[in-house]
């Protein structure tokens, strides 16, 4: 069942989703995070930035927190919408709107269903330029992240 989005205003820069699972570090991978958000079926899975306790206190709970990932080649398409590609896993793909930008940091902020904060990577691409950009496309390295910032 899709649970209606939460009303109240936040920072355009915050996500908000649900804990549905904390998993822990292992051998192959660092502590992740799988997060549902409102009106939507996907379940992202993050790696954790941080401690990974405070987030298993909150399992089942709506929390806000920060998405990052680093970005390969950006494209500019004139047409889309917004989401993560895959719906159910690590993301591998954003597609979305672009909502801001960091020219020092170098970083596009965009909004994908959920705001997501993209560290431009790929040689001769700058975000100050991207930022004019009303729609953008890209895949993202392995090792998207999230930062829990409190309870919603």
């Amino acid at each position: 069942m899709l649970h209606p989005a939460p009303t109240t205003k936040i920072d355009p820069t915050l996500s908000r989703g649900t804990v549905l699972e904390v998993r822990d570090a292992d051998d192959r991978h660092p502590a992740r995070v799988v997060l549902g958000f409102p009106n939507s079926d996907y379940k992202i899975e993050l790696v954790i930035k941080g401690e990974a306790a405070p987030l298993k206190q909150v399992v089942g709970e709506m929390v806000l927190g920060r998405i990052y990932a680093e970005a390969r080649r950006i494209d500019t398409p004139h047409a889309g919408g917004r989401r993560f590609e895959p719906c159910i896993g690590t993301p591998t793909r954003i597609l979305g709107s672009v909502i801001g930008a960091d020219p020092i940091a170098n970083v596009l902020v965009v909004n994908a269903g959920q705001p997501i904060a993209l560290h431009v990577t790929a040689p001769g691409q700058r975000a100050i330029i991207l930022a004019t950009a009303d729609f953008i496309v890209c895949d993202v390295k392995p090792g998207a992240w999230f930062v829990f910032d409190r309870i919603a």
